[in-house]
């Protein structure tokens, strides 16, 4: 083969073109592709921690906030409340909590709580998925004489307590997760941090 009459200039103007557009071809695909890795504003919204103002929660009233797509349930706790707690024990699955899904700086307590005033959960039953409601009244004719006041699964009829402990016999079959929880003062509730990082 000859090569009389080729241009090598013009042979390697061509060779370095075609290399510069396929470098360009190549970084078009990669930009999109890496940038798919990152999640979207609204993805690291779903995410960020939840602030709460708690001090605006009067006792025994429950504020439901959203956390990673899940309800958080805070409920302000009233003395009797508290004091009631201990006294369920005998009643429930796992009333130290050893099975539970909590931060291992939530105390295996009867409270299960950071403050005791506030008890802070994921609202979904751990059987199937379904949402309790919050019962805090004594001894209503549909749960009977031995309600103490807690969380009523509709869907199978899983009973927690006032700190998401089930009860013996339930459905369910383990006590409701608390999330990440911490405190930034008096006032503040941040579900989704740990207290380290607040």
């Amino acid at each position: 083969m000859s090569n009389d009459g080729v241009n090598n200039g013009r042979r390697r103007l061509l060779l370095g073109a075609t290399a510069a557009l396929g470098a360009v071809g190549a970084v078009g695909v990669a930009v999109p592709f890496v940038q798919s890795w990152h999640p979207s504003a609204k993805a690291r919204a779903a995410g960020a921690p939840a602030r709460v103002d708690v001090s605006k929660l009067s006792p025994g009233e429950q504020v439901i906030v959203e956390w990673r797509g899940r309800p958080v349930w805070v409920v302000r706790r009233t003395q009797e409340m508290l004091d009631n707690l201990p006294n369920m024990n005998d009643r429930l699955a796992d009333p130290d909590s050893n099975r539970a899904e909590q931060p291992e700086y939530v105390p295996n307590t009867p409270i299960r709580a950071l403050n005791p005033e506030f008890m802070v959960l994921i609202g979904i039953c751990t059987h199937f998925g379904c949402s309790p409601t919050y019962r805090p009244d004594i001894a209503p004719s549909d749960l009977g004489q031995n309600w103490a006041g807690g969380f009523f699964c509709p869907c199978h009829g899983s009973r927690f307590d006032l700190s998401g402990r089930v009860y013996r016999a339930q459905p369910a079959p383990t006590n409701l997760v608390i999330p990440p929880h911490a405190y930034q003062d008096e006032a503040t509730l941040i579900i989704g941090l740990d207290p380290e990082d607040v």
